[in-house]
């Protein structure tokens, strides 16, 4: 059996959690997801830092790009040039579907850009999108050990 998946959300719209955490109930992962509400306090918490000391190294990371402090490009940025961090896949799930934004993120090895829907249905949809994701990220990762 599975352990259970350990996700990072870093959103700062509480509307947006619960529907994500929803989302997610709704779906056959099996996920624990713990949420950080700006990008400074998510490098802590993938960091270890401060109150953060304890914190469980998620198995993924969804990350939003307009956040407070420090935006998810930034925080992106970071994990994926740590060398403790990089191996943690990140989806950003963000409301741009800027090309910019886009171009930016897969220049810093974003693992998948998801655009955020605002219907429940579609969100659910999306949360597929990201368990299919994870499931061949994991096989991926099996096949290359």
């Amino acid at each position: 059996m599975s352990k259970s998946i350990q996700i990072l959300l870093v959103e700062d719209n509480e509307g947006d959690i619960i529907l994500t955490i929803e989302a997610f109930r709704e779906s056959e992962l099996d996920c624990n997801i713990s949420s950080i509400k700006d990008g400074a306090e998510a490098v802590r918490y993938l960091r270890k830092e401060g109150a953060y000391h304890d914190s469980i190294t998620p198995d993924l990371i969804l990350l939003d790009i307009n956040l407070p402090k420090m935006d998810g490009k930034e925080v992106l940025g970071i994990v994926k040039q740590d060398s403790c961090l990089k191996q943690i896949p990140v989806v950003m799930l963000t409301t741009s579907s800027s090309p910019v934004d886009i171009a930016e993120c897969k220049q810093k090895k974003v693992d998948l850009y998801v655009t955020k829907p605002i219907d429940f249905e579609r969100f659910v949809q999306v949360v597929d999108e990201i368990h299919r994701f994870w499931t061949n990220y994991q096989q991926n990762r099996h096949e290359n050990q």
